[in-house]
């Protein structure tokens, strides 16, 4: 009885620190990335914004692929409004992302880039 209490609370603990982990970042403090605009809002650049929102995660820090397709050369396939239009409605096993506007236009524009 006591080993299957354990067994329960070892395989919680481990669910709860992989969520975590997994987890996406709601921090809304940018003041460190990036570079600021005229208006003195924080940018972030395209792979801040990627590196932050966990997708290396599935693309790999390289963006070479892994659970997710290979981006390294996603723009001789999509255009910047089809690969945003990805990032917000997600496509195939892909969930939508929960990214700003902002992010996703810089995202969609630094992939497009990506021949």
């Amino acid at each position: 009885m006591k080993r299957k209490k354990l067994l329960a609370f070892l395989m919680g603990t481990t669910l709860v620190f992989g969520l975590a982990a997994c987890g996406g970042n709601d921090d809304d403090n940018a003041s460190d990335k990036g570079t600021t605009d005229s208006g003195g809002a924080a940018t972030a650049s395209a792979e801040d914004i990627v590196k932050d929102k966990g997708c290396i995660a599935c693309h790999g820090g390289d963006l070479s692929g892994g659970a997710g397709p290979d981006l390294t050369k996603v723009g001789s396939k999509y255009s910047k409004d089809e690969i945003a239009d990805i990032i917000k409605n997600g496509k195939g096993s892909m969930q939508p992302q929960n990214l700003s506007d902002e992010e996703t236009s810089t995202v969609a524009t630094w992939l497009s880039e990506k021949k």
